[in-house]
């Protein structure tokens, strides 16, 4: 069984007064440990995609299965705890809380989720000790680097364990340097079992996936096995330990 499991996916939005269609019958399937990543011009359907695909949004038409559970037929706060104890985010803008530790920030899912506060506390440290983070659990967004500030955006999507991580753009603030280590982050979760999908409109970034999906005009044209995958250096691996 897959993990996700998109059929003839629709999706229309009302603009102007006018029903326009954006996706014209997304099929998509992902297994376990995959490492997909999402690719298309702008408009061409991959970022409703993935809000579909992590519960931010509902399709039009079609069906979609998360762990086999059909997604059409839950409610709200059904949607909601799904997608707490299956999925965690990863943003190109971060949405860390400005005035609040990066420890607070990677409590919140464990706080939603109704984590008591000693285990929620342990948690979140050790997620960011994970992303090398040790010396920065007190310190608030404003005291980070954007690489910082990624890594506990990251600590904050992977500290329930969820079986899927979903990025959107998570590199688009990022120099090219701090997106290769991030990007060694993501290989590493990978290696370690986590299942990963991406947006990106950068084919160096989409390299470190295992599969590459290209959209056009609301369809998935093209769905490759990638050949070239990006490897980790020795260095940059040890770089995504440290930090930033």
């Amino acid at each position: 069984m897959a993990l996700v499991e998109l059929k003839d996916i629709k999706k229309s939005f009302l603009l102007g007064g006018e029903e326009v269609e954006i996706l014209h019958g997304v099929n998509l399937s992902v297994e376990e440990g995959e490492f997909v990543a999402m690719m298309g011009p702008s408009g061409s359907g991959k970022s409703t995609t993935m809000n579909i695909l992590g519960c931010l949004d509902r399709p039009t038409g079609g069906e979609y299965l998360l762990g086999g559970v059909r997604v059409a037929e839950m409610d709200s706060d059904e949607l909601a705890h799904i997608r707490n104890r299956m999925i965690g985010f990863v943003f190109q803008g971060f949405n860390l809380l400005p005035k609040t530790t990066a420890l607070e920030n990677v409590e919140l899912p464990l706080l939603y989720a109704g984590v008591p506060r000693s285990e929620r506390h342990e948690k979140a440290k050790q997620a960011l000790i994970d992303m090398g983070l040790q010396e920065r659990l007190y310190h608030e967004p404003s005291q980070l680097s954007g690489g910082q500030q990624q890594r506990v955006a990251i600590a904050r999507g992977i500290v329930n364990r969820a079986p899927i991580l979903m990025a959107d753009e998570p590199t688009g603030n990022l120099d090219s340097k701090t997106s290769d280590e991030i990007m060694a982050l993501f290989r590493r979760l990978n290696d370690e079992g986590m299942t990963i999908i991406l947006v990106t409109h950068e084919y160096d970034v989409a390299l470190y996936a295992k599969r590459i999906l290209h959209f056009r005009d609301g369809l998935i044209i093209k769905d490759e096995i990638n050949e070239n995958r990006r490897s980790v250096s020795p260095v940059q691996s040890a770089q995504g330990r440290e930090v930033a």
